[in-house]
């Protein structure tokens, strides 16, 4: 099969086989609760199990599977295969509507937060018919929603799909209210771009680090790093395009729709975008998207990382969320139109947003703390973790007009110049795009940069979807009961625009200056997971998520408690992870070197006549000297870790390991790193940046 369009969706279960094989009012039964949300029978569920599995079986599909996604931040899999007893030593190939719509996997062996107990075992997978189910590695995959026997979500895709009912239906009420009755459901759509690591597998297997914790623990800089700009949009490594290549089509067999692939800023960093889908079927591909760039880079003898900061002192990598909404007759709500400051609709939605940002930047910055995540927050490659929107100059220009009752004049198109009468002009945008803003607007969609490139983006779009949802049903009960429609309307968007200014920053994100002036102005700067994840459960965002039905309290608090024993579980391992490294690899290693450097410089001045040793000997000092300051740290280290069992409390203790641990972790690598230039390489016990960063040729 070499036509990419026919390998498209070839794995897919999707609305092109449903119509080919389901009866007609089946089919249209379905594509109702699709679309509607509604109820499917267990006739409807019989009839699509059946042709379900016999498309599968003919795919070379053994086994099902109820495909979710706990809160693990991963996704699972229980596979049972099609085969039942008939008698006589026989089999057939069964798949029933009931386990098509409903699994029963086990809830207390997942995070749930205090949810399941360990006695509490049954929990229920329930069929999401919103996602196309689809074939991956021989087995029948059903997209699901997990939940506990008593109903609470253990998963990311339930509250995902509530905060998309949430939104759609505060949307569809503004909608409304601007006579607009066409309109059945508002979707948030997202392009999630993807960054990643390549680098050679047999080096990653000679690295502890790497192998227990996704990210270097020890390694200084080599004498080249990314300051020469070389790498970014490169010419891609025949290796790596064979990789990209293969990845294509296996994602492309899956209908997922991989646009544009580059290499990034950093040595061995790369990038994979998407074309924008529904944001529930977007959170779905993206999760299988880095489950098979793991599973291709080995079968290239390479590994992909997938940790925000894998190297210290070049770029980590993120996620970027393009988020927008549109409705089902194909409207971007987002478009501002040639005369945005004329578009009544356009500009109430857009103060929505930057409402919802000011109002929820606590859970915005939460949404994206993760113990990866906040060493890259704030870095050059990063935006900061203080959240802001940037909205480029001519939409502040029209708010700002907006605000001070001021009439605007609309901007002309510039045309691009460059000089070469040969190469064609073209319009130039009204606005420059904004790297360093954390949730910047651009064009027709927000762009949030904050994510980390290994956690689940459903959790920004909970937030996202839930927060705006509460702006917009905040102006639509106003506007409901409005005597005068148009002055109301005014008087919203002026209002917000004058409240909610303060979020707003069209400057450099990275400037130092920065900090100080969003502390003028009252926003938040939560610069740890520890710090930040508390606000979680703030009243505020209690009310918020039940006000919505996205979570319940119980359901709150138990992410909350889930996410700081999941900061704490890290921080220990890779402390451990260093001293193991540490006690058994590189002191063992530098004192060895050492040995062997002194009892050669004892070699040479045992020969006739005089022999300097200055190398040896300043060499074997220094060394000395960083052994001593590293056996310190680590031995404090030690002290520190053996400190944590005497902290039960959940909170207590991942502020623990931020103020204490982590400081320890850094002054014990800061030794260890020192002391690689200084040691011979056939010495250094593992793949230094230089391999690791410049090995895949």
């Amino acid at each position: 099969m070499s036509k990419v369009t026919e390998l498209f969706g070839s794995m897919v279960f999707n609305d092109a086989v449903m119509q080919e094989r389901l009866p007609s009012a089946t089919y249209k039964r379905l594509r109702s609760a699709m679309q509607a949300g509604e109820r499917l029978d267990s006739e409807v569920a019989n009839i699509v199990a059946n042709a379900m599995k016999d498309w599968a079986i003919e795919k070379g599909a053994t086994h099902f599977t109820h495909w979710f996604q706990p809160m693990t931040g991963f996704t699972a899999e229980k596979h049972d295969s099609f085969i039942s007893p008939v008698g006589g030593c026989k089999v057939i190939m069964e798949f029933s509507g009931k386990e098509l719509v409903r699994g029963e996997p086990d809830a207390s062996s997942f995070p749930s937060g205090g949810l399941r107990a360990t006695f509490e075992a049954r929990g229920y997978t329930a069929w999401d018919p919103t996602s196309y189910a689809f074939i991956k590695d021989g087995a029948l995959c059903i997209p699901t929603a997990f939940c506990s026997y008593g109903g609470e979500a253990l998963d990311t895709k339930t509250p995902l799909l509530r905060s998309m009912e949430a939104i759609s239906r505060q949307a569809l009420r503004v909608l409304r209210l601007f006579g607009n009755d066409t309109v059945k459901t508002v979707k948030t759509t997202v392009g999630p771009e993807q960054e990643y690591f390549l680098v050679d597998e047999s080096l990653f297997l000679r690295r502890r680090d790497l192998i227990f914790t996704g990210r270097t623990l020890f390694g200084a800089m080599p004498p080249k790093g990314q300051e020469m700009e070389d790498h970014y949009f490169g010419a891609i490594k025949s290796r790596v395009a064979a990789f990209m290549k293969e990845l294509d089509d296996e994602l492309w067999k899956l209908g997922i729709l991989a646009k544009t692939e580059h290499n990034e800023v950093a040595p061995a960093q790369h990038e994979l975008a998407p074309i924008f889908s529904t944001t529930n079927i977007s959170t779905d591909h993206n999760q299988l998207t880095m489950e098979l760039m793991q599973k291709i880079a080995k079968r290239h003898g390479l590994v992909c990382l997938l940790h925000e900061k894998p190297f210290e002192g070049v770029n980590g990598s993120g996620k970027h969320n393009n988020w927008s909404l549109s409705t089902d007759t194909g409207v971007n709500l987002l478009e501002p139109g040639d005369t945005p400051h004329e578009n009544a609709q356009f500009l109430l939605f857009l103060c929505a947003i930057i409402k919802a940002v000011d109002d929820y930047q606590d859970l915005l910055r939460i949404s994206v703390a993760t113990a990866g995540n906040d060493p890259r927050l704030g870095a050059n490659e990063a935006p900061p973790a203080i959240v802001s929107v940037f909205l480029g100059d001519e939409l502040e220009e029209i708010l700002n007009a907006i605000d001070a009752d001021e009439e605007y004049i609309g901007r002309e198109k510039a045309v691009m110049k460059i000089g070469v009468h040969s190469i064609p002009r073209f319009a130039k945008d009204n606005t420059d795009r904004n790297r360093t803003s954390p949730f910047a607007f651009t064009g027709n969609k927000f762009e949030f940069r904050m994510p980390g490139s290994a956690v689940s983006i459903a959790r920004c779009n909970i937030v996202l979807n839930t927060a705006v949802a509460e702006s917009l049903r905040q102006f639509a009960d106003e506007l409901d009961v409005a005597s005068d429609f148009s002055s109301v309307l005014h008087d919203i968007i002026k209002r917000e625009i004058h409240e909610h200014k303060r979020i707003i920053f069209n400057g450099n994100g990275y400037d130092d200056a920065w900090i100080a002036e969003a502390e003028s102005r009252g926003l938040l700067n939560l610069a740890s997971t520890p710090e930040c994840l508390p606000h979680m459960i703030d009243e505020k965002n209690v009310e918020l998520y039940a006000r919505h039905k996205v979570y319940s309290r119980t359901e709150l608090i138990s992410r909350y408690e889930t996410a700081i024993e999941e900061y704490s579980k890290l921080i220990n391992i890779e402390a451990l992870t260093m001293i193991d490294m540490a006690a058994k690899d590189f002191l063992p290693a530098v004192s060895r070197f050492t040995g062997d450097m002194a009892a050669a410089a004892n070699r040479k001045k045992n020969l006739s006549g005089y022999i300097d040793c200055t190398y040896e000997q300043e060499t074997i000092s220094q060394l000395s000297e960083l052994c001593t300051e590293a056996y310190s740290a680590l031995n404090k280290l030690k002290k520190g870790m053996a400190d944590t069992k005497k902290v039960s409390e959940p909170q207590s203790l991942a502020e623990y390991y931020h103020d204490v641990i982590i400081p320890e972790m850094n002054a014990l690598r800061r030794s260890v790193d020192a002391m690689e230039p200084l040691t011979a390489s056939d010495y250094w016990p593992c793949p230094g940046y230089d391999e690791l960063l410049f090995g895949v040729r």
